[in-house]
């Protein structure tokens, strides 16, 4: 059984609960506690540090590519494609606006897509024109044929570039989040699983173990790819993302972050090393799944990639592998929703959560009672 000092502190009644130290959640304390600065803010976070997605990306300040814009406007037309634009612009905008890009390695060195077919080059001066009141630029996309040499990605084709993309270092970023958090005065308990949630009339209670649930007025969800468990009738697919990082490369040309085949695969530099991730369309049922292992099929499958297109005829050496867990659903747009009276969720972020998640912390504030 637990003692009085603990009720009373540790586990007294809080007026928001939320779920999940990832971007997602620490973005959302920090608005409702910008928006009501006297509610108690309690964030419950199951690993001892933040870990699904959040610390386990590529580091991608990401905008969206050439052909993942044109794929999203086929799948789930223009206006909702526009939205998510929008909302990952305004995003990285706000990242930049809480800290200096020093303290979280941001670096707006643009974003590249490497195509191999000219086909969405016809398409080109439509996107443009459509992103050019959310980006402010007469071409967010332009052709850089010249730069292929200069990265070293001779067996390319075609380079498009767009300066609203940016790489970033996830692990400070949480870092500063969870310091900026703290100022205002959110608490934590870390290495604490949700064990199930009960909604009564006047209370939300979150229950930790047998003996022990802790009550708020409103609870949130920000569970990511986590959620199935807590949100039945949401479409939550677990996406996993595996990654390479090589030793340094001696005289790397590659600067700034990389696309191909619809954002399926993603690299960066991260100083004079190569970070690969992505490939999971090779093998889409396996990497369905929220378990945070590497496989021999993908891993060879990134190895070769590469040698073949990113370091054609260099040698280079394997250094870190790991995995991180995206939410994916049908279409690409978040799952930001009130549940029932007292819980909400901020969930499904489609792999851009570094760029979507300051703003899904401002809706799920602005939909609170």
């Amino acid at each position: 059984m637990n003692s009085i000092w603990e009720l009373e502190t540790f586990y007294r009644k809080r007026d928001l609960i939320i779920i999940g130290a990832g971007f997602t959640g620490l973005w959302t304390a920090l608005s409702v506690k910008e928006k009501y600065p006297e509610k108690s803010v309690l964030v419950i976070e199951r690993n001892t540090v933040p870990l699904g997605a959040s610390t386990r990306n590529a580091g991608f300040a990401c905008f969206g590519s050439l052909t993942e814009v044109i794929a999203d406007s086929q799948k789930m037309g223009w206006e909702k494609t526009l939205e998510l634009v929008k909302m990952r612009f305004e995003g990285l905008q706000k990242i930049q606006k809480y800290f200096k890009n020093s303290e979280i390695d941001f670096e707006q060195s643009g974003g590249y897509e490497i195509l191999n077919d000219n086909g969405p080059l016809q398409q080109l001066e439509l996107v443009n024109e459509k992103l050019k009141t959310i980006t402010g630029l007469e071409k967010t996309y332009t052709l850089k044929q010249e730069k292929i040499r200069e990265f070293g990605l001779g067996k390319s084709e075609l380079l498009i570039e767009n300066p609203c993309e940016g790489s970033l270092h996830s692990g400070k970023l949480l870092q500063k989040l969870l310091e900026k958090c703290q100022q205002l005065n959110v608490e934590f308990l870390f290495g604490t699983a949700v064990k199930n949630v009960t909604e009564k009339e006047n209370t939300v209670k979150v229950r930790l173990s047998e003996s022990l649930c802790i009550d708020a007025d409103q609870l949130m969800y920000c569970t990511n790819a986590f959620s199935s468990e807590f949100l039945e009738n949401e479409e939550i697919i677990p996406a996993r993302g595996q990654i390479i990082l090589t030793e340094p490369v001696e005289g790397l040309q590659l600067k700034g972050t990389f696309h191909y085949d619809e954002g399926f695969y993603y690299f960066r530099n991260l100083g004079n090393r190569v970070l690969l991730g992505g490939g999971r369309n090779q093998d889409f049922k396996t990497e369905e799944t929220t378990a945070l292992e590497t496989t021999a099929f993908l891993q060879t499958h990134l190895e070769n990639f590469l040698k073949e297109v990113i370091l054609p005829g260099q040698d280079f050496k394997i250094a870190l592998r790991w995995s991180g867990i995206m939410a994916m659903g049908s279409e690409k747009s978040p799952v930001i929703k009130r549940l029932s009276e007292r819980q909400f969720c901020g969930v499904r972020l489609s792999g851009m959560g570094v760029a979507l998640a300051p703003k899904i912390g401002e809706m799920l504030a602005e939909m609170m009672v």
